[in-house]
C-alpha cells in the first residue's frame, strides 16, 4: 500500500489484472527455472560425501575379512598338498618349502623337488594380501636318510591392519590357530 491509498482509503487488489480477469496465475518460482540452485547442489554433494565416509571403512573391513578367509582356506589347501606329498614321497616325508610342493607340469614329471601339487599364486607364497610359509620342520634321520616328520604352515598379513588383522598357523597335530597381532604366535583356536 502506498501513501495515497492510505489517505483515500482505497485498497488496491494485490492480484495482477490478468488474475482478476480469471487467467491462471504464474508461479514466480517456475518462471525461467531450468536447473538446480547452488544450495540444492551443495546439499546433494554433502549427502554423497557422508555416504562415502560411511562406505569406505566398511569396504576396507570387508576386504580384510575376505583376505582372512582366503588365508584360512589356502592353509587348508597347503595341508592337503602336504598330505599328498607325503603319500607320494614317503621316504622324504613332508615338504619344507612351497617350491617343493609346486612345480611346472611342462618341465617334466613330478618329483620330490617339484611335486606339482599346488599351483598359481599360492606357489609364490603370496595370495590375497597374505604371505605363506612352511616353518618348524622336524627331521628324523634313520639309516642315514633324513625324513621330515612335522611342519607348521603360516599365513601372515603382508601389511598388518590393512590386508588382514590376524596371522594363522596350522600344523599336523592341532587345528588352525590365530595370532590377533598378525604374527605367528598363534594361540587362539579358529572356529
Amino acid at each position: 500500500m502506498n501513501h495515497t491509498e492510505l489517505i483515500s482509503g482505497n485498497r488496491r487488489d494485490p492480484r495482477s489484472d490478468s488474475q482478476r480477469n480469471g487467467a491462471p496465475a504464474k508461479s514466480s518460482s517456475s518462471v525461467g527455472r531450468n536447473g538446480f540452485t547452488l544450495m540444492e547442489l551443495l546439499i546433494v554433494i554433502a549427502i554423497i560425501l557422508i555416504l562415502m565416509l560411511v562406505a569406505i571403512p566398511t569396504a576396507g573391513t570387508i576386504r580384510k575379512h575376505a583376505n582372512e578367509l582366503s588365508a584360512q582356506k589356502s592353509l587348508q589347501t597347503l595341508q592337503q598338498a602336504e598330505s599328498m606329498y607325503e603319500s607320494n614321497y614317503g621316504a622324504v616325508g613332508y615338504a619344507c618349502s612351497l617350491q617343493a610342493l609346486s612345480g611346472d607340469p611342462s618341465s617334466g614329471p613330478p618329483s620330490a623337488a617339484a611335486a606339482q601339487v599346488i599351483s598359481g599364486e599360492l606357489a609364490t607364497g603370496y595370495k590375497s594380501g597374505y604371505i605363506f610359509a612352511i616353518t618348524s620342520c622336524t627331521k628324523n634321520t634313520t639309516n642315514n636318510t633324513e625324513r621330515v616328520t612335522s611342519f607348521t604352515l603360516t599365513a601372515v598379513p603382508a601389511t598388518p591392519g590393512k590386508t588382514g588383522d590376524r596371522g594363522f598357523c596350522l600344523d599336523l597335530n592341532s587345528g588352525m590357530k590365530a595370532d590377533p597381532a598378525g604374527g605367528t604366535n598363534c594361540t587362539q583356536m579358529v572356529q
